[in-house]
């Protein structure tokens, strides 16, 4: 009986593992490896795949084998929002370690023969898909420890840099959940809590945004941190490690061939494709399922996997079956955490290995990936962009800085520019050359698409970067008569013109991306305020000012604080945007600073609704954009505690996408109560159409009926299913809409054309009264991006935002996102005049 049960027990299916976890050798080649080095499981005080590792435990581990082993580098790159140390882990022989600067400088002026091939391997970017995280472990153990003679060979041609945990934040929210849940006994059931996570899912960052979208945006401080080391060291292959459902297996790229973006090489797929055979050796000689060529693209340039791909490298994603906790049961048996870390180690050693043995295909393939992109900017119908924002120094800096980041040369105008009917200021124009290095990511930056090959995106499909931010630029076709500064853009600090302490009023302009910050620092710090709600012109000092709608003026005779003038001059000083010192009330054009329309203004106290049901992506949004950027205490409440909260404490309540249809009639009618008494409600996409079929928001939306309507299905069958699916969906694309410069909620704007993101297929129709619309979409509205030809003449000139009266409160709604991804800077600008503004205008409903 005994041996009968000994046998049940190795009986296992494919990804059958024993319940107690490995050794350290288990995960490795057969190796000598040196005792010096210490093992993972003597370090941690439990085996490897036994419990999940928290961040500080995995950095500590680093920390030790850089210590011991000659072999191994430890680098500080950062710290992420919560103040966990972002680190790179450089393995390589010690002789090229010694001289690791010189072998970078060098990389700068581009590979030679001898050059070590460069492997970067990154774990984990969502952070509850752990597996990646725990094996970098075993890959730092066994490249430190190894003595076989292979190893030392690859390692005297290889630099290898592991990040061992992209997501150090994300990593320990999950890590902290799974150890918190699971019982002594381990439970297998994908029911129990230990797998399923709360709202804040370690997959995100401390905001919560997705942080592998975010190489190409870099709106995060994790992404910000991380890419100029991947400027210095211009990996050649740079493997990706991630997780999926527990019913899947294991995947690696290629992907979709017909899914990959037009900028990326055809070379490049075919350089994965020789990677993949080391993939499927190395998971042949273990039995373990795999597949590839599936389900994932190489499109969008802002992941892990892609954004190598312009630049000279090869990046690579690898998908996990996730036990999302130490054990579930799967259609493939009894899938365990110690099986996926495995999978992990054997395509993190073949990513190496594959690399290694092509070193001298990859050093070529990097020297004509760069020889070919000054070619094909040579046979570009352009020359270069021509980039502008005579307005906003705020948010251009904001642009130039992060194409600054991507290695990208801007140069300033040194003259001014005339093109087509446009002239660019000198002092406020840049323009960007083509024929450069960069030129692949300029093009994935600039580009415009809106016609592909394959319209299935796994992600979005258009994120022009200028229109997201609303940054004016234009394509120059021939260069000739530009006046170019020698040097490229540098970041400069901007100083300020000192506040006179005797002034009548203080005025600042609204078109500042940090306006709404200074403004809330003001209001504070109880200094009062007034948003002028039409034009005038001041005299200062000798010259005529002409200030628009939306202007902050801060009259000194109102003021009770005590040396408020010195916190205007330190609050202008920290933001660095000018006060105008207005010596009397009188102005000489349009309103006088005493007038009726200078509209006071209050401290705000918003509210997000978070939780179950409301998109935590979006939430993230918001709470970046409020909290972070404009620094105003944002609070958050979820929607299961939502009627215990009193309402009266808050100025706007913020609904971001998601399904509301769960909250209690009681916290409804208390909501419509603190509504009509005077609050403020800012709601996009299925939040805007909650409040229409609750009849707050007096807008309809068009059926998905009519949306159904608008495709035909004559002729199709069942293989046409996934391409009809693909030509319903709103993947992510940018729509081109018309404000209301009139409207309040349209301060600080100067242009009228305004680009919005869309990822839904939610329309509004008409407004019904005519003052209620503040941005419509014009007549032929798609920038940038795939959308249906159908669903683009169906949006047209339908509203894109609205906004209206609903007793003494305020209703703005919009089908769109605003603050998409933390790079939105133009649309998201909407938000902060929703929050100051949403007083400064009446309309009626009807």
């Amino acid at each position: 009986m005994r041996i009968q049960i000994l046998l049940l027990a190795v009986l296992v299916t494919c990804f059958s593992v024993a319940v107690h976890a490995k050794k350290i050798t288990d995960y490795l080649p057969n190796h000598i490896f040196l005792e010096e080095i210490e093992t993972p499981e003597k370090h941690l005080g439990f085996e490897l795949g036994e419990r999940h590792i928290r961040h500080d435990q995995l950095v500590q581990y680093m920390e030790k084998v850089a210590e011991q082993s000659s072999r191994v580098l430890l680098t500080d790159i950062g710290f992420t929002q919560e103040m966990r140390r972002q680190v790179l882990v450089t393995i390589s022989s010690e002789e090229n370690l010694k001289n690791l600067p010189s072998l970078l400088q060098q990389k700068t002026k581009g590979d030679s023969e001898n050059d070590p091939v460069v492997v970067w391997l990154g774990y984990s970017v969502h952070g509850d898909e752990i597996s990646g995280a725990n094996a970098s472990l075993a890959v730092a153990y066994y490249l430190a420890a190894s003595q076989n003679k292979a190893v030392k060979d690859m390692l005297a041609d290889t630099v290898i840099v592991l990040e061992p945990s992209m997501n150090p934040d994300g990593m320990d929210r999950f890590t902290n959940w799974v150890n918190m849940h699971r019982g002594t006994t381990p439970n297998a059931d994908p029911n129990h809590i230990e797998h399923h996570q709360d709202w804040r899912s370690g997959r995100t960052n401390h905001f919560g945004f997705d942080l592998n979208r975010d190489w190409l945006l870099l709106s995060q401080k994790e992404s910000r941190n991380r890419i100029p080391y991947f400027h210095q060291y211009q990996p050649h292959v740079l493997g990706d490690f991630h997780e999926m459902g527990a019913n899947s297996s294991f995947f690696f790229q290629p992907g979709i061939p017909t899914r990959t973006h037009p900028l990326t090489p055809k070379r490049n797929t075919e350089l994965t494709q020789l990677m993949a055979t080391f993939h499927s050796a190395a998971l042949d000689a273990e039995n373990r399922l795999y597949y590839s060529q599936e389900n994932f693209d190489d499109f969008y340039y802002g992941k892990g996997s892609t954004y190598p791909d312009i630049n000279g490298g090869v990046g690579i994603l690898f998908e996990q079956a996730s036990s999302r906790g130490y054990q579930q049961q799967s259609i493939n048996g009894l899938l365990t955490f110690e099986y996926g870390v495995k999978n992990q180690v054997l395509t993190s050693l073949s990513t190496i290995q594959g690399a290694w043995e092509s070193r001298d295909t990859f050093r070529k393939y990097r020297a004509k990936f760069y020889d070919e992109a000054m070619q094909a900017a040579k046979d570009e119908k352009i020359n270069g962009y021509i980039i502008s924002e005579a307005h906003d120094t705020q948010r251009l800096n904001h642009f130039l800085d992060k194409l600054a980041l991507h290695q990208i040369d801007v140069y300033p105008l040194t003259k001014d520019y005339r093109l087509d009917d446009t002239t660019y200021a000198k002092n406020a124009s840049f323009y960007v050359p083509l024929a450069q290095k960069q030129y692949r990511v300029i093009q994935a930056l600039f580009s415009q698409g809106t016609n592909f090959q394959d319209n299935t995106f796994y992600d979005v499909s258009g994120w022009t970067m200028p229109l997201a931010m609303d940054i004016d630029f234009a394509p120059v076709k021939r260069s000739r008569g530009l006046s170019l500064a020698e040097n490229t853009w540098q970041q400069t600090q901007r100083t300020v013109k000192p506040v006179d302490p005797n002034a009548y009023a203080y005025a600042f302009e609204w078109h500042h991306m940090y306006s709404a910050k200074l403004l809330n620092n003001l209001l504070t710090n109880n200094i009062k305020t007034r948003v002028a709600t039409k034009p005038f012109a001041s005299t200062i000092n000798g010259k005529v000012v002409q200030f628009s709608p939306g202007t902050i003026v801060i009259p000194a005779g109102i003021q009770q604080a005590n040396q408020w003038r010195d916190l205007v001059a330190q609050l202008s000083e920290d933001t660095g945007i000018e006060m105008f010192n207005i010596d009397t009330g009188l102005t000489i054009q349009g309103i006088d600073l005493g007038s009726r329309s200078m509209h006071a203004l209050s401290p705000v106290k918003p509210l997000l609704v978070g939780g179950k049901g409301s998109s935590q992506y979006e939430a993230a949004e918001l709470r970046f954009y409020i909290d972070d950027m404009l620094n105003i205490p944002l609070t958050v409440v979820e929607q299961a505690r939502l009627s215990r909260i009193d309402l009266s404490d808050y100025t706007h309540i913020l609904l971001v996408d998601g399904n509301y249809k769960g909250l209690s009639k009681k916290f409804v009618e208390s909501f419509k109560r603190w509504l009509t008494n005077g609050g403020t409600v800012f709601a996009q996409k299925r939040a805007a159409q909650w409040l229409a079929e609750e009849e707050i928001l007096k807008v309809k939306m068009v059926k998905k009926s009519v949306i159904n309507d608008l495709f035909t299905t004559d002729g199709l069958t069942y293989q046409d299913k996934e391409s009809l699916s693909a030509r319903k969906r709103i993947a992510g694309a940018i729509f081109q809409s018309t404000l209301d410069l009139s409207h309040p909620l349209t301060y600080g704007f100067n242009n009228e054309g305004l680009p919005l993101f869309k990822n839904s297929t939610l329309i509004m129709e008409q407004a019904g009264a005519v003052f209620n619309t503040v941005a419509s979409y014009t007549p032929t509205p798609l920038l940038s991006g795939y959308t249906d030809k159908n669903l683009v003449n169906k949006i047209a000139r339908t509203p894109a935002l609205v906004a209206h009266n609903v007793g003494r409160g305020r209703v703005i709604a919009t089908p769109n996102v605003m603050a998409f991804r933390g790079y939105w800077m133009g649309s998201a600008r909407l938000i902060s005049n929703s929050l100051f503004f949403s007083k400064a205008f009446s309309a009626s409903a009807h």
